[in-house]
């Protein structure tokens, strides 16, 4: 890391495929003296929190009432389940002990207690349960019952792991379970998108790590099934930082870029109840991703680009000077210097153009 920023000092870096040990360590070990970021917790986390986002929106359950089981307490599962917690704290109004009691994580051994007799590693410890009175629950099964969840993530790559009973339970307790089975490959995936449509009874609000078929519905409605792939976060994340000249990638950052993707949604996703916008639009969401990403960035006083920092010193003088209007001309403004910025891929045999791509002031 060293050798490389005296190389290339405005590189911002990108740690992918750590292993979960290793994944943590690097991030606590550099994130504050290089400018850096890493995809497996951080973007995982943002990706999924801004689709949760949108799901709590549509279960119609406040914040404070929610009780998330992951099964699977690795480094992308802790980083999942600590984004969603800021979530809960900056914009659910809870404390942190109240945000932190409702989750529980489920690992290989069972549900993550810290009376449980083994020596847990560091990343486990946070939301390691002791209100469970000595008992320990083995099973996912077991757990669901136990702890009545309103919503079951996985990123165990167990194949299969939310069968008929996982999902029917889920269907039982909630009238719109959120089930989101992120891992990925397919074949390594928690359950499909069909599996959960048929046995919640269609009620599922899902999001997946990998692209799975569109489902008929009993009415004949053909949907299509969220995908929480870290390709609406990492692009817009490292943008952003990369044209703002940031010097670290701060948390508030990397929590700009979920809420920015979660309201990225357009009037025809949202009429849809998507819980993500739609894949072709992956470019002009990185653009409003990178905006969101710089305007926090500029608050947190890492940014070194005084031409970024203009443009949204003038988008605040505007926003107070014309309210909403002001702050979307000011919004746009500072789109347009994203958008100016990225690259448009132009090949000889297509001969595609920049202005053949749609462009984002049509959002």
């Amino acid at each position: 890391m060293s050798a490389l920023h005296r190389k290339f000092p405005a590189m911002v870096v990108q740690f992918e495929d750590f292993s979960t040990e290793h994944a943590f360590d690097t991030l606590t070990r550099y994130r504050d003296k290089y400018t850096m970021f890493n995809d497996d917790i951080q973007g995982t986390g943002a990706v999924i929190l801004a689709g949760f986002i949108n799901a709590i929106k549509l279960s119609g359950i406040p914040v404070v009432s929610h009780r998330i089981v992951f099964f699977g307490a690795g480094s992308a599962g802790v980083g999942v389940a600590k984004q969603i917690m800021d979530f809960f704290i900056k914009d659910g109004g809870l404390t942190q002990d109240q945000a932190r009691d409702c989750f529980w994580l489920v690992d290989s051994r069972g549900l993550v207690t810290l009376d449980r007799g083994d020596n847990l590693p560091e990343h486990k410890v946070l939301f390691a349960r002791k209100d469970n009175n000595g008992l320990q629950y083995k099973g996912l099964l077991s757990v669901l019952d136990y702890v009545k969840p309103t919503a079951l993530i996985g990123l165990s790559s167990q194949t299969g792991a939310f069968d008929e009973k996982i999902l029917t339970k889920m269907a039982d307790l909630n009238d719109r379970p959120i089930v989101f089975p992120l891992s990925n490959p397919s074949s390594q995936s928690e359950c499909t998108f069909e599996a959960a449509m048929k046995y919640t009874k269609e009620k599922v609000l899902f999001a997946s790590g990998t692209a799975f078929p569109s489902y008929t519905k009993i009415n004949g409605e053909i949907v299509a099934p969220g995908q929480g792939n870290n390709m609406y976060i990492f692009p817009g994340l490292g943008l952003g930082t990369f044209l703002s000249g940031a010097k670290t990638v701060t948390d508030s950052m990397v929590y700009a870029s979920a809420t920015t993707l979660a309201a990225s949604l357009n009037a025809e996703e949202i009429s849809d109840g998507k819980l993500y916008p739609v894949v072709k639009r992956i470019r002009q969401i990185s653009a409003r991703v990178a905006v969101g990403v710089i305007i926090v960035a500029v608050e947190e006083g890492v940014v070194t680009n005084s031409e970024v920092i203009r443009l949204v010193e003038q988008m605040k003088t505007w926003k107070k000077e014309d309210g909403e209007a002001g702050e979307k001309h000011g919004w746009l403004k500072l789109q347009k210097f994203v958008e100016d910025k990225m690259y448009y891929p132009k090949y000889v045999a297509d001969d595609i153009l920049p202005d053949q791509v749609e462009r984002y002031d049509e959002i």
